[in-house]
């Protein structure tokens, strides 16, 4: 039987499975749709389907190094549970391996990881595990030498808080307690020239707004602003924080000290950004209950 593009959307949209799963599933069943529902099922692409509405906030952000080269994956998960299993541990190590050779986490999911795609890999874990799970992103650094750390490690190379921290020369304890500063204060960029400007416009209109609630006149309001700017840099560029090991000095200037310049970072948290909404249960009954 002829296998139609309609078929394939009818399935899809009833199990939730892909494209080139829903076809199969069409094609090793004779066009027959409950036959490939079941199908569907049986190997477990429907299930992982199902679930794939379900908030995966939890996770590991996983990190690899390789040469100048450093890279750190946050792969997702609905329940810190599911983060300590050996399992699920062993899956985002081998994606953080695999995402050195790639660009971009499009690309990661298109990676061959064992013989399969990170994208298929994915989901036969959803169905073997039974949660959703998502590769969430990827970021890199490369520079004359790389340090990687992972605050609250669950395993080797793993845990809530991946940070990359990138030299200009050669050393390592310095770059692992650029690392560990940057995963405490969580800088917004490394310096003024990367901070977004539309978010350095906004703080200093808010500067501008407190300053003239002063009733100051406008020459010392700019004098005032100017101040207020210089300390907002210092509180959210990381060459320009009070580096943690020696509040004496920024960032920059203990970097000078230790012979190197710090070129670049990265810090990926667990869940950071995603909006985990609390569903209340009992409502939900008592909704259902009304009708």
């Amino acid at each position: 039987m002829a296998i139609t593009a309609s078929m394939v959307k009818e399935l899809r949209d009833s199990t939730g499975a892909g494209m080139m799963d829903a076809k199969k599933a069409l094609t090793e069943n004779d066009g027959d749709m409950d036959a490939a529902v079941d199908w569907l099922r049986t190997k477990g692409l429907a299930k992982a389907a199902k679930k794939s509405g379900r908030t995966a906030a939890e996770g590991l952000v996983a990190v690899a190094v390789d040469g100048g080269t450093a890279v750190a994956v946050e792969v997702n998960s609905e329940t810190d549970f599911v983060a300590k299993n050996a399992e699920f541990q062993a899956m985002v190590s081998s994606f953080a391996e695999a995402a050195l050779k790639v660009d971009d986490v499009e690309a990661l999911k298109a990676a061959d990881v064992n013989g399969k795609s990170v994208a298929d890999t994915i989901t036969d874990k959803i169905a073997t595990i039974g949660e959703n799970m998502s590769v969430r992103r990827m970021a890199k650094v490369t520079g004359a030498s790389v340090v990687s750390y992972v605050h609250n490690a669950a395993a080797p190379g793993m845990g809530k808080i991946g940070v990359l921290v990138a030299l200009s020369g050669d050393n390592a304890d310095f770059g692992k307690q650029v690392a560990m500063h940057v995963a405490a204060t969580n800088p917004a960029a490394l310096n003024e020239a990367e901070l977004d400007q539309a978010v350095v416009d906004k703080e200093r209109q808010v500067q501008i707004d407190i300053a003239r609630e002063s009733g100051k006149p406008e020459q010392v309001i700019e004098k005032m602003i100017e101040g207020r700017m210089k300390k907002y840099m210092a509180e959210v560029t990381l060459v320009n924080q009070q580096f943690v090991v020696n509040p004496d000095l920024t960032v920059a200037q203990a970097a000078a000290e230790a012979g190197v310049e710090v070129t670049g970072y990265v810090r990926l948290e667990v869940g950071e950004g995603i909006e985990v909404v609390k569903e209340d249960f009992a409502a939900e009954v008592a909704a259902v209950g009304k009708g």
